[in-house]
């Protein structure tokens, strides 16, 4: 049967009987009678002892759908502009059919040469010269460090190296005021000082300290000038990134000092921000004038291998002594994961000044991700991240994801041991989020592509919007309609008994799974259902803005629903009923007035209030018709 990879709200085949509902209420998991597993602590540092490559990679804990999201950009692959065949040696030697199927694109054909036409490199020579597609990192190395402190870091950085992710690498000075006397030669000593300890850790770099980064805006950036976004101080032209492409192609680290040209091409230090955000428009740019020529017949038919660089960043990694974001709804502690389009502004509102003396550059490391992100590829996303968090990069390139999930229920959050002052802060470039509420608002043929490529199932467009006009509580949608959450309000038996808040459908096109938007729009609805009432759930994104009463949220899923361990690890509990799995939220505050009403904690089993309730959701949800052909 095909199912939505998100989430597939399923309807019930045959009512079930109340009575075989609650005999199975045993199968019931209290999310607040579990405790989180307490993972092993992780040293701020690498111990000597585990350092090795790969205990570093496993301590990552990838996923599948990481794991092979981590292929796809930095497995073996051609260029565009090549259609490998083997050279005419090769023609009269068998081919095993395990090259032809796995190496030869065109399926599995050769060509002979003829009259001037020149032999190309055979994909398994390709492979062999090229065994990994490299990717580029712009990294702000946000010092100076302790000796100890870049040992962890280098050896992070050629880890990433390893694993296909090539860092260019921009050095900053916090504690060297710009103009002191000896600034330029204390630069370019703890630039080298970085290269020497790359090449200690086994990697190779090398020092670019000539400015080709020209100081000022880009020709032309006052008429693209917004109000909403900054461009940057600094700028760069494709040719100049001719130091960049020769390190990189040399299988080198470049390390830059923020030196930049003047209008009397002078070399003077500036701000490294403006440096790493020159860095990214002009990378960015260079990548795409390197895709059209591939798209260009070859000047020369034997392929260069060297070039198979991707100079558009697909990381931003800024590595400080501050770590992430500092967050009003976490005490301080660090945002876990940012949708930048939807949540820059609201962050910047609600940042308590007080945290400036320990954070100083949260606030200008959240703008310069901001403006970074612009630029790079959507499927980017940047970091902000202690020296003492040096495993979480290597984690963050597998699995591109935040150290914990921010969809996480609050209580979950506040007790989870990986929540530290120096937990790092993943950010997205994200999508706007908004709640509609006014059916008549919703766009139904976006709708209607959203749900039926993500269910993968015909809607019975007339039987589902005439029950949304009836019974819609609100609809939260993720961009332009790539992703969706839509509550509805369900009647009960009892006229005077609220109406359930059930979650009908949760869909994100498959395009997007995996870039963040399943957590956004989570968020969103938490925000919008069963967190209203705390100071935490002030959705940025419109909707009630975290005033009201919460409710509890009801949803349901196939029992071989391959994606009910994320819901287990989402929902307050579950019963088992047959093949189906029923879900639900408890209401956030009605859960914490409960536990302050007693003298410890925790509930017991079954409250007063819960008694019942499971029955009355299963007799209800069961009646509500399937929305599909």
């Amino acid at each position: 049967m095909t199912r939505s990879p998100i989430h597939n709200p399923h309807i019930f085949s045959a009512r079930k009987p109340c009575h075989q509902v609650i005999s199975r209420a045993f199968y019931a998991t209290i999310r607040s009678l579990r405790q989180p597993p307490s993972p092993p602590p992780e040293s701020d540092e690498f111990d000597p002892s585990e350092s090795d490559f790969i205990l570093s990679i496993l301590r990552a804990n990838p996923s599948l759908r990481d794991t092979k999201s981590y292929l796809a950009n930095f497995g073996v692959r051609q260029p565009e502009r090549q259609k490998p065949s083997l050279p005419p040696g090769f023609l009269n030697l068998p081919t095993p059919p395990f090259f032809l199927h796995n190496y030869t694109p065109e399926g599995a054909t050769t060509q002979k040469t003829t009259g001037d036409s020149q032999p190309k490199t055979s994909p398994v020579i390709s492979s062999i010269l090229n065994p990994v597609y490299c990717r580029t990192a712009l990294v702000k190395l946000q010092g100076p460090f302790a000796d100890r402190q870049l040992e962890s870091i280098s050896r992070g950085m050629v880890y990433l190296k390893k694993l296909g992710l090539v860092s260019v690498i921009v050095i900053e000075h916090d504690r060297l005021t710009r103009g002191d006397d000896g600034e330029r030669a204390t630069i370019i000593e703890e630039t080298n000082r970085v290269v020497v300890a790359l090449e200690a850790q086994g990697g190779k770099a090398r020092p670019v300290l000539g400015a080709f980064v020209r100081l000022g805006p880009k020709p032309g950036d006052s008429a693209n000038a917004s109000d909403n976004f900054s461009l940057p101080e600094a700028h760069v032209f494709p040719q100049d990134l001719a130091p960049i492409r020769s390190a990189l192609r040399a299988g080198e680290i470049p390390v830059l000092p923020p030196f930049a040209l003047d209008s009397f091409c002078r070399s003077t230090r500036i701000d490294a921000n403006d440096v790493v955000a020159a860095l990214a428009r002009g990378m960015v740019e260079a990548a795409e004038l390197d895709n059209t020529t591939q798209r260009q017949p070859p000047r020369d038919p034997q392929a260069d291998y060297s070039e198979d660089i991707d100079l558009a960043p697909m990381r931003l990694m800024i590595i400080n002594r501050e770590g992430g974001v500092p967050s009003y709804a976490r005490s301080g502690y660090p945002h876990l994961l940012v949708n930048l389009t939807s949540e820059y502004d609201f962050i910047r509102n609600t940042f308590d000044r007080v945290w400036l003396k320990e954070k100083p550059s949260a606030l200008s490391n959240l703008a310069l991700a901001h403006t970074c992100l612009s630029y790079m590829p959507p499927t980017s996303s940047a970091i902000m991240v202690s020296h003492r968090s040096p495993s979480s990069l290597i984690a963050n390139l597998i699995t591109n994801k935040p150290a914990v999930s921010s969809s996480l229920p609050h209580a979950l959050l506040q007790g989870n041991s990986k929540l530290t002052p120096d937990t790092p802060t993943l950010l997205r470039r994200g999508q706007p989020i908004r709640v509609i509420r006014d059916i008549a608002n919703v766009e139904r043929a976006k709708l209607n592509h959203l749900l039926e490529t993500s269910f993968q199932r015909t809607l019975d467009t007339n039987a589902f919007y005439k029950r949304l006009e009836k019974s819609l509580d609100f609809v939260v949608v993720a961009g332009d309609y790539i992703g969706v959450a839509i509550v509805t309000n369900e009647p009960t038996s009892d006229s005077s008994a609220p109406p359930i808040s059930y979650l009908d459908k949760f869909a994100v096109l498959p395009s997007h799974q995996g870039d963040g938007t399943v957590d956004f729009l989570w968020v969103a609805l938490h925000d919008e259902s069963y967190g209203l009432g705390h100071p935490f759930s002030i959705n940025p994104n419109g909707g009630k803005a975290g005033k009201g009463e919460g409710r509890d949220l009801v949803w349901r899923s196939r029992s071989n629903n391959p994606v009910n361990k994320w819901y287990f690890d989402r929902s307050t509990g579950h019963i088992r009923m047959g093949s189906w799995v029923l879900f639900w939220c408890d209401a956030e505050k009605k859960l914490k007035l409960e536990e302050s009403r007693r003298t410890d904690a925790s509930l017991s089993y079954i409250e007063n209030w819960e008694t019942g309730r499971l029955g009355q959701w299963a007799d209800v949800i069961t009646k509500i018709p399937s929305a599909w052909k």
